[in-house]
């Protein structure tokens, strides 16, 4: 490919560079979070978390205009070791992970009923992965949902959330990981053409937890995707990983922001994109905040877009704030930009026609987090869809 990229690297701080490695205007520091609706004002779509979301095709989800009319369908597969709960909005585990931080996501918290909760007991490993299944409302219908996955004490386990179906959802899911406990995520986002989905994900790691978070966005009119993720002790480590390919007329928006809050913890963050199509469009937001308490912390974010076919556009803006000096790395990169003719040249001189020459380049470029994602049977879903995009403009 060529690329245009950012890169920015702690040591340059460390070396007397002054605030090379600050981040945005506003600092994240400031985010404003509550759970009443109220407290927002409705978005206009010129503020700084609105300002490349196309509001219109939101369907009334940001200004309460959407009224809930159906419901999203739950199907679980999970291991025995598993325990599965429907509960109440009065239950006191939810809401401990996070508090909504936009209006939208406040709404779904206020308006759900009943909320799915998948707990790991402590010292406890699965014996194979836990799926959830979550069909939408159907067309013309919107709903609001809560999700909690919760893995006590020492637990280990691996969780899919498969989305599917049609129709407007908005939702709040948390993932809390105890202390020493291990999670692996896969969300996968595959909804029919029509539909349309927002949802605030909040990560909350316990001391020495680990956390590889995986979010694969293929479907879907307009996506929206907001993971936050925060450490409640010391010895924290998540890994914030994305997949997505967006054809014509697809808005896919993945936003994340990492807050550094105390001493000690990693984060590593590696999202790759493709778009194909006219409108076709991508957003990718990587905020990272390392605050004056969070000494030895160690964090990288990066971005990479791959635009296959003219009319298409992805938007990256990494941030990076930190308030201490005293860490043990810290830096980002994005890279948007089209197929390189001089790698289609030296496969098509080896003999490899340019169809397949193509999808070679694709299959490299998203190589690397389908090795990551730990379900095989998704892997190769993934990849199957992947051939199937690919298909769609004969590439």
């Amino acid at each position: 490919m060529t690329v245009t990229e950012d890169n920015n690297v702690a040591s340059a701080m460390r070396e007397g560079a002054g605030d090379t490695l600050t981040g945005p205007a506003t600092s994240r520091a400031e985010r404003f979070t509550s759970y009443d609706v109220e407290a927002f004002e409705v978005p206009g779509g010129r503020e700084e978390n609105w300002r490349f979301t196309p509001m219109k095709r939101l369907r009334g989800l940001h200004d309460g205009s959407a009224v809930a009319k159906g419901e999203v369908k739950v199907e679980t597969e999970v291991a025995p070791e598993a325990v599965v709960e429907t509960v109440g909005r009065e239950d006191s585990r939810l809401g401990v992970a996070g508090v909504p931080s936009d209006r939208i996501a406040a709404q779904a918290y206020s308006s759900f009923t009943t909320a799915t909760v998948l707990t790991v007991p402590k010292e406890t490993k699965t014996s194979g992965p836990n799926v959830l299944r979550l069909t939408g409302p159907g067309v013309g219908n919107t709903a609001y949902g809560h999700l909690q996955v919760r893995l006590e004490q020492f637990a280990e386990a691996v969780v899919v959330l498969d989305h599917q179906g049609s129709g407007t959802y908005a939702d709040n899911v948390e993932f809390v990981v105890g202390d020493s406990a291990k999670l692996t995520v896969v969300a996968v986002q595959d909804w029919a053409d029509d539909a349309v989905h927002v949802s605030e994900q909040h990560l909350k790691l316990g001391r020495d937890a680990t956390l590889k978070h995986t979010v694969v966005t293929l479907g879907g009119d307009l996506v929206r995707i907001s993971p936050t993720a925060t450490f409640g002790d010391k010895g924290g480590d998540v890994e914030l990983l994305g997949l997505y390919f967006a054809d014509a007329g697809q808005h896919q928006e993945h936003r994340l922001f990492v807050d550094h809050a105390v001493a000690n913890c990693k984060s590593n963050v590696m999202y790759k994109g493709a778009l194909q199509g006219s409108s076709a469009h991508s957003v990718w937001i990587g905020d990272v905040l390392i605050r004056a308490a969070a000494e030895a912390t160690d964090t990288y974010e990066l971005n990479r877009n791959l635009v296959l076919t003219e009319g298409a556009r992805a938007d990256s803006v990494p941030n990076l704030e930190i308030e201490t000096g005293e860490i043990e790395g810290a830096g980002h990169a994005s890279a948007t930009g089209r197929f390189d003719d001089e790698q289609l040249f030296y496969l098509q001189s080896r003999g490899i026609v340019e169809e397949q020459a193509r999808r070679l380049v694709v299959r490299g470029f998203f190589h690397e987090i389908l090795m990551k994602i730990d379900v095989p049977e998704v892997r190769e879903r993934l990849e199957a869809a992947i051939e199937a995009e690919l298909e769609a403009v004969g590439a």
